[in-house]
C-alpha cells in the first residue's frame, strides 16, 4: 500500500467531518483519503473517499475495532485504486458498491 500521512500529519488533533478529533489521517497518491476520528457524533468514526468517486463513513464504539477496520478499509481502497490504474477500460463492475457492501 502507498498510504502516507495526509498533509504531513497536520490534521491530527483537528476536528473532522464527524465532529470528532482526528487521530489517524492518511492519503493515497492515486487520489484517496481515509480519516479516523474520536469523540464526535459517535465514539469513533472512519470517513474515506476516492476523489470524485466515493465517500463513505462508518461508526464504531470500540477503539480497537475502529483501528482494525481502518487498516482493512485502507487495503480495500488501495485495491480499488490499483485496479483503476491498471485498467484502461471503464469496464470494471461497480467497486464502490462492493466496498460499501463489505464495509457497511
Amino acid at each position: 500500500m502507498q498510504w502516507t500521512d495526509f498533509d504531513s500529519g497536520r490534521a491530527i488533533g483537528q476536528i473532522g467531518t464527524e465532529s470528532g478529533v482526528i487521530i489517524r489521517d492518511c492519503a493515497h497518491p492515486l487520489g484517496a483519503r481515509i480519516t479516523l476520528e474520536t469523540g464526535g457524533v459517535t465514539p469513533y468514526a472512519i470517513t474515506c473517499g476516492i476523489y470524485g468517486y466515493l465517500v463513505h463513513t462508518r461508526h464504531f464504539s470500540a477503539e480497537s475495532e475502529a483501528h482494525r477496520e481502518f487498516d482493512l478499509m485502507a487495503a480495500a481502497l488501495d485495491s480499488i485504486l490499483q485496479a483503476f490504474e491498471d485498467d484502461d477500460d471503464d469496464d470494471l463492475d461497480d467497486p464502490a458498491a462492493r466496498f460499501i457492501e463489505r464495509f457497511p
